[in-house]
């Protein structure tokens, strides 16, 4: 089922639960085909869902959690609250679509896979190296 409102764009709450499923995944490296192939798809269909142009139903949603071994409300993080909701702002501010963005490139990827591993006094270090390299001096930065 296709899910393009009136203007032909996906509904955001469709584009949010695509990411989280392909988020997880991607950090299990799964390609989209065995991911298909587990719960009945297409690879083409497992892209759709992913992108938000084709809602995913509850009996789908339930397989491909199972699948990608992720709880139900994994799926519907970094959404507002159904009964805070305003119509306008889908999504909270401190969502998690920065890390959508990080680990959708395989050096993200790797790098947040890395990172935990890495010695705690070196996090830091690895951290500042960022700053630098992302234009950012360390006076700009948050410091904790």
């Amino acid at each position: 089922m296709t899910t393009l409102r009136g203007d032909g764009t996906p509904h955001p709450l469709d584009i949010s639960l695509g990411r989280n499923i392909r988020l997880r995944r991607k950090s299990l490296g799964m390609s989209q085909s065995a991911l298909g192939e587990a719960v009945g798809l297409t690879f083409q269909q497992v892209q759709k869902y992913e992108r938000g142009l084709n809602r995913v139903s509850a009996s789908k949603l339930y397989d491909i959690a199972r699948t990608l071994r992720a709880s139900i409300p994994y799926f519907f993080e970094g959404l507002a609250s159904p009964e805070t909701i305003n119509r306008s702002d889908v999504f909270e501010p401190d969502s998690a679509e920065f890390l959508y963005d990080l680990v959708m490139t395989p050096e993200g990827l790797e790098l947040a896979a890395l990172f935990p591993r890495i010695e705690r006094r070196h996090r830091r270090l690895v951290l500042e190296m960022a700053r630098v390299l992302a234009g950012e001096s360390p006076i700009e930065a948050n410091v904790d």
